[in-house]
């Protein structure tokens, strides 16, 4: 029997086959019965092929180097490549810090680390990216606020940085400065990190939280802080999340929607603004394929049709819609059915086009939106005229944009 995967069939005539060039798509070999790939599929266990990509920054660097350029002196308006390598896999951007992993599976950092949150067994900034231990299993990273998140290639969880309320997964509210692991399961499939909470998700499709629970963020039915991981709700098909650091997000298998904690501003898209501590659908759609957060209270979505869409706060045209009007509905963007990539960074966002075009608006203080000037804009700009972008890292708690090009 043959498997099906996203790349295509594999098959007895065809028993390889390669993913897409944005390397998300992966490489399999073998005979794989149906169930054995869509357990892989769903746990997001396809090996990456080596694909060659550039990592580029654009924001703020000044003070701590964030971005890994220029020993941290200056903020840059327009994308500039970060060093030479062409080996980089995902990057994500905290507060004043960047995470990074390469195709050997060695986990980087930049930027401040008073809190620890470099992983270096020290409080030292550093400009240049540095390298967190020896290991070469790491495969999925997320920065908070202060703090740090990752899970490795066997299914395991670390964190490190600021503790205050728990967000380690330690059972206690002390900082670390290396890597310390979340309990002794091996099966965390996915996390996300902002503000001072994080969410994961496990190769079971359930659910989990840690950290600051103030307005039910955790989404567990309580405002309670949790120092180790609660589950949320007891519901199994759990395929996607994000938080904003305020809210959850998250999609299911099935293709909806949901929403969950503090809720001023309308992030959780329900129409009012009324915080909510556990899981809501936002509408009945089953057609979204991702979602994003921006820090504080804004979110954006991709539908499997092309169509993006935005709701929650809108500072100075965070949501991309034309104006700076709070949306308590996701909104559409535009009528283009062409984006393929969205992320959300410090009341700002930016997406990429399945025309390898790169997009931003919102919020331009540090520059961030990459267009030569700190001019706010409340609809999309290119950024360049580039069509070689290939994906964007996560940045919910950064004033600044990181992303991957072609060689």
């Amino acid at each position: 029997m043959s498997g099906k995967w996203p790349g295509g069939i594999i098959s007895k005539t065809a028993p390889t086959v390669t993913g897409p060039t944005d390397g998300e798509g992966g490489s399999a070999s073998g005979i794989w019965t149906l169930d054995q790939a869509a357990d892989y599929e769903k746990q997001g266990l396809w090996p990456k092929p080596l694909v060659p990509r550039e990592l580029w920054g654009i924001g703020q660097n000044e003070t701590f180097g964030q971005l890994g350029i220029d020993n941290g002196n200056t903020n840059v308006s327009s994308p500039v490549q970060v060093g030479a390598l062409t080996t980089w896999t995902n990057a994500s951007a905290g507060q004043q810090t960047m995470l990074m992993t390469k195709s050997d599976g060695t986990l980087w950092a930049v930027g401040k680390s008073n809190n620890g949150q470099l992983g270096q067994g020290n409080l030292t900034t550093y400009t240049s990216p540095v390298q967190v231990g020896a290991l070469t299993t790491w495969s999925k990273i997320a920065s908070g606020k202060l703090f740090s998140a990752a899970v490795k290639t066997d299914g395991t969880l670390w964190m490190w940085g600021s503790n205050n309320f728990g967000q380690l997964g330690q059972g206690n509210t002390t900082n670390y400065s290396s890597p310390v692991q979340v309990g002794a399961l091996t099966d965390w499939s996915d996390i996300s990190a902002a503000g001072m909470m994080a969410l994961g998700i496990k190769t079971d499709g359930t659910l989990w939280g840690m950290g600051y629970n103030d307005n039910g963020r955790l989404g567990d039915g309580t405002t309670t802080n949790r120092s180790s991981p609660v589950q949320v709700g007891a519901e199994t098909t759990w395929n996607k999340v994000r938080t904003t650091g305020a809210a959850g997000l998250a999609i299911k298998t099935d293709g909806t929607i949901w929403a969950w904690g503090y809720n001023n501003e309308g992030v959780l898209g329900q129409g009012n603004t009324t915080s909510t501590s556990s899981p809501v659908q936002i509408g009945a759609l089953t057609d979204w394929s991702s979602v994003t957060g921006v820090e504080g209270s804004s979110a954006f979505a991709i539908k499997t049709g092309g169509t993006m869409w935005a709701w929650g706060a809108n500072w100075s045209g965070a949501l991309g819609v034309g104006d700076t009007t709070y949306r308590s509905s996701p909104t559409q963007i535009g009528a283009l059915t062409t984006w393929s990539i969205v992320e959300g960074g410090g009341k700002f966002g930016a997406a990429i086009k399945t025309d390898g075009t790169m997009w931003a608006w919102g919020y331009n203080n540090k520059g961030q939106l990459g267009q030569g000037n700190t001019t706010n804009y409340s609809s999309p700009k290119q950024v360049g005229a580039l069509t070689t972008w290939l994906r964007l890292g996560s940045m919910v708690s950064a004033s600044g944009i990181r992303c991957f090009k072609s060689p």
